[in-house]
């Protein structure tokens, strides 16, 4: 187990952080409840082109915590490269870095493509950050390895390129903010798992709505989801896999085709953050909400709300809120130079909700303010 202790990145911000020492009015730390963030710190040597995993099983980890940066000493410029705002897992991250964006006093475009598959769309908005002279950017891939060359043409001009949420297998990242994304896969299934004990099933028959090929978070997800399945002490059957991008019209058909062919044969579905709560309605309307139960590989507010009223059983979490506030804080650290060393990944510790815990649960960590209307610039010089 990786020893706990305070992460020595960013020795300013530590030393903000510190109750003994008196910070000057410009270095307000964050909101308690969302400092400091719980994270496995990974240190070099990883192994090279790999994605977040490798590092995590080839890396130096040390499981640690994340203080929130000081306040920035100039208007920095960072751009954020998202591959589309259409469902609530952007919007919590939108909200997290306009918020933090204001606190540290520093200016954010946040450049949206239009979905997992505009990748030449994601490369243009990349060619335009680099041209613009952003002072970061910050880049949720859509792919695992075709936004590598742009990420290193943009170090090449001496931007660095943070990675958020989404894997590649760039090399040229200045740090990679996400979270296990076979883990994500590992915990749900283990849930599933759990559960399928406790109604005394034997035999387990899994369908997955993991969402679009390609994208590295989808790999992740059902990688996590078939070891689990493999190293199980129930059998594990994966009958059914459909990939498409997370809208929910695409999800819903993809739920309904699914459902057509294999649902009396399906004990549990798990689906991604547009790909479950897709599934609700043609669950519903097969008759089969009662006879398949439906978890979801990550955690929105709407998942949230589907939990509540029972329509989903149960989600990972991957913290959405807290990766982007690390990845903004990260970025401003480096740009103020504040690093004594530099992890190649930041990982954010999972969490898992259920209705057992559902009233305890810290939704603030992954879910948008309820009255947070998306926003995505911000710049104090306009404010």
């Amino acid at each position: 187990m990786p020893r706990i202790r305070i992460l020595s990145l960013f020795c300013l911000t530590l030393c903000c952080a510190a109750h003994s020492l008196a910070a000057p009015p410009a270095a307000t730390p964050a909101p308690a409840r969302y400092s400091p963030i719980p994270v496995d710190a990974i240190y070099a040597p990883v192994q090279p082109n790999g994605t977040a995993d490798d590092a995590l099983a080839s890396g130096k980890v040390e499981r640690t915590v994340f203080p929130m940066a000081a306040k920035a000493s100039k208007v920095w410029r960072i751009a954020f490269l998202f591959p589309h705002v259409k469902d609530p897992y952007w919007v919590a991250c939108s909200s997290a870095l306009i918020s933090e964006a204001r606190r540290l006093g520093v200016a954010i475009d946040i450049l949206p493509a239009t979905g997992y598959d505009d990748l030449a769309g994601q490369l243009q908005l990349m060619d335009e950050a680099i041209a613009a002279h952003y002072d970061a950017i910050v880049v949720s891939p859509i792919g695992m390895t075709a936004n590598n060359a742009s990420i290193a043409k943009a170090r090449a001009a001496g931007i660095p390129v943070f990675e958020l949420a989404n894997d590649s297998r760039s090399d040229d990242l200045t740090i990679k903010i996400t979270t296990s994304l076979r883990e994500m896969g590992r915990q749900a299934t283990r849930w599933v798992l759990d559960d399928a004990r406790k109604r005394g099933l034997k035999t387990v028959n899994l369908a997955l709505l993991p969402g679009p090929l390609g994208a590295g978070w989808v790999k992740g997800e059902v990688d996590g989801t078939r070891y689990a399945a493999q190293v199980a002490d129930l059998e594990v059957n994966i009958i059914d896999i459909r990939y498409g991008d997370s809208d929910a019209g695409e999800q819903a058909e993809l739920a309904s085709q699914m459902l057509a062919r294999y649902g009396n044969k399906i004990d549990y579905l798990i689906g991604c953050t547009g790909c479950a709560p897709a599934a609700v309605a043609p669950l519903k309307a097969a008759g089969l909400a009662g006879k398949i139960k439906l978890v979801a590989f990550d955690l929105t507010n709407e998942i949230a709300e589907a939990i509540r009223l029972g329509d989903i059983a149960a989600a990972a979490d991957t913290r959405a809120v807290s990766q982007a506030r690390v990845a903004i804080n990260a970025a401003v650290n480096v740009l103020e130079k504040r690093q004594t060393r530099l992890p190649h990944t930041l990982l954010i510790q999972l969490g898992m909700v259920d209705q057992q815990n559902f009233s305890r649960y810290p939704f603030d960590s992954s879910i948008a303010p309820e009255n947070y209307k998306l926003q995505l610039k911000y710049d104090p010089n306009k404010s």
